[in-house]
């Protein structure tokens, strides 16, 4: 494999190969060798330096700031270079990689283990082992999900079991079958929805909570004086990650997920599509897989449980329906061979040592957590800190999420991959929710958007909006119940506008004389949409309302700022241009990605 191979999108997911390789229809030549881009690489090959060194040297013990976000740094493994460790979430994964990577090889060794033991010694082929047996992924023996979950969460594991076995159970006692038909989907959303709520406001049902509610005040005030109470004691273990909580938001997902795939399975014809074209159940595509369905007996509690606490994707995805996983649980695809996980593991090790290159030399989080005087920085290294915070939050969402999904892949489940696109590689707001946590917009759609009526023609603009609202309104609400997550969730609806509106008001049809005044035309566009998509996440996810605008005034309050801001645009100008040929190249190969 050559290198550039590596990162094509077909080796991330194989959901994007083209069957074929022909090229897409309407694909224009080849521009890499055009002067125009040799100008493009002469920028590629110079800028990115200047990027990297303002921030690292404001990284700099001789920088006057240094001694204000001192504190927040660790000693780093690289010889003489202190480590940014103090974003919360990323920290909590990388302090434990050595242990996780220990479970990534044992846990789907001893489930084929056990599977070979189960099926009487490796003289059935996998797709006969018992279903259940396949479908319990994480039972590779006795009690080992239970070990899982107690070693992730601790003795507070007993919480999210207690929501799991009250919500969406057997299909003789879950909301789906205990009520009418057309009442599943509203009681499905308000209690999965109440739950959400239920664990904010309780901050995950601590057990010396619910023990000072059920026991008389004075046995669950015994001791307080002098020794925690037994229920302290119990919540005082919190295993690898103590807030289960936050993390069990995608477990609601999957809640959801359950309760709507079999509803709708209600209205499928109970004949198997598979058995009477006698299709090869392996070489179903996606799509196939989840429309086809699982059938009316999967839907049981230990298949409900397999799915829900599904080791590899259960603390933070990527997120796949039941459908699917029912489907590659009992046929796991071609797809899970060393052959394609190789490279795919290849790609996550780089991420990883690029990350720690950024921790070790580029102090970005530090620097905007220890509040800092935005005057003592230039409209450069105010740009370039916003624009590294958002790349570090790129790369902890993607290196956890690729570390799962390649769990799963030696486990011999094909989740999609929900990070298709780098940060700097978006231009659009609507192609930039499709590839961002990709699999969680492939749920929206599937669970929210297409059932309130989406987008298409037959549907109002007005409903069309109102649609892209209670989606984003939704989504803000999942990460987090908190005012700074609505503002972004409606920032994202707001900045949608602009690009629908060019894109009606400058149809690509009427360019197709003339494609490279569109291309330029549209690049203008895109510059727009990056300047806010970088605004809307910084409010989101790093610096907050406040934050953002002390950066802003820093960039545009002198001169010197709004002649920095005009080349920033500039060579974002020349960055959209590479986008667009790279999606170019993309089509030539018959790869559609639509982000």
């Amino acid at each position: 494999m050559r290198l550039l191979d590596l990162y094509k999108v077909e080796t991330l997911d194989s959901r994007f190969a083209s069957k074929t390789g022909e090229s897409l229809p309407n694909t224009p030549q080849s521009r890499w060798k055009t002067p125009e881009y040799y100008f493009y690489y002469a920028c590629f090959l110079t800028i990115p330096f200047f990027m990297f060194k303002s921030v690292y040297d404001i990284s700099q013990p001789e920088h006057p700031g240094y001694s204000k976000f001192e504190g927040l740094l660790e000693d780093g493994w690289i010889p003489g270079r202190k480590v940014d460790n103090s974003d919360g979430q990323y920290s909590g994964f990388r302090d434990n990689v050595p242990y996780m990577a220990v479970v990534l090889i044992l846990h789907p060794l001893l489930r084929r283990l056990y599977e070979r033991w189960t099926s009487g010694g490796g003289g059935q082929q996998p797709e006969k082992v018992c279903a259940i047996d396949r479908l319990l992924g994480t039972q590779t023996y006795p009690r080992t999900r239970q070990m899982v979950r107690q070693r992730t969460h601790g003795y507070s594991d007993e919480s999210p079991t207690i929501s799991l076995l009250r919500s969406s159970s057997s299909p003789r006692c879950m909301i789906a079958t205990a009520l009418p038909k057309q009442y599943v989907a509203v009681a499905t959303w308000t209690f999965n929805i109440g739950l959400l709520f239920a664990n904010e406001l309780s901050g995950g049902f601590r057990i010396a909570n619910m023990a000072a509610l059920i026991l008389p005040p004075q046995t669950s005030a015994a001791g307080s004086g002098s020794s925690p109470g037994v229920g302290e004691w119990i919540d005082s273990y919190g295993g690898l990650v103590p807030r289960w909580e936050v993390l069990f938001n995608i477990t609601v997902l999957r809640l959801i997920a359950f309760n709507l795939d079999y509803l709708w399975s209600l209205d499928r014809r109970a004949s198997s599509p598979i058995e009477k074209k006698n299709l090869d159940p392996t070489a179903l595509s996606e799509r196939d897989r989840v429309s086809i369905g699982a059938h009316p007996t999967d839907y049981t509690f230990p298949n409900y449980l397999a799915y829900i606490l599904y080791s590899p994707l259960y603390l933070t995805g990527p997120i796949i329906n039941f459908n699917d996983y029912i489907a590659q649980s009992r046929h796991p695809l071609p797809t899970t061979t060393p052959t394609t996980i190789l490279p795919y593991a290849l790609r996550f090790l780089i991420c990883l040592l690029a990350m720690e290159l950024v921790l070790h030399y580029l102090y970005a989080v530090a620097i905007s957590k220890a509040s800092p005087d935005w005057k003592t920085y230039t409209p450069f290294q105010l740009s370039m800190l916003g624009y590294f915070n958002l790349h570090i939050i790129w790369l902890k969402l993607l290196i956890p999420w690729r570390f799962f999904r390649l769990w799963s892949l030696i486990d011999g489940i094909d989740p999609p991959e929900n990070m298709v696109r780098c940060m700097s590689d978006n231009y659009s707001v609507l192609a930039f929710w499709r590839g961002w946590h990709r699999s969680f917009n492939r749920w929206i759609v599937r669970y929210i958007f297409v059932p309130l009526g989406g987008s298409q023609s037959d549907v109002s603009k007005f409903r069309a909006a109102v649609n892209y609202a209670a989606v984003f309104t939704f989504v803000a609400l999942w990460h987090d119940i908190n005012l700074r997550l609505l503002i972004w969730g409606w920032l994202i609806v707001i900045f949608v506008l602009p690009e629908v509106l060019a894109r009606m008001a400058f149809p690509a049809k009427k360019w197709r004389d003339r494609p490279n005044q569109y291309r330029w035309l549209a690049g203008i566009g895109a510059v727009c949409n990056v300047l806010m998509l970088m605004a809307a996440n910084l409010v989101g996810f790093v610096v907050g309302w406040d934050g953002l605008k002390g950066l802003v005034d820093g960039i545009v309050s002198s001169l010197g700022g709004r002649v920095f801001l005009f080349a920033a645009c500039a060579t974002l100008f020349v960055g959209v241009q590479v986008m667009f040929e790279w999606r170019e190249s993309e089509r030539r190969r018959g790869v559609d990605m639509k982000c």
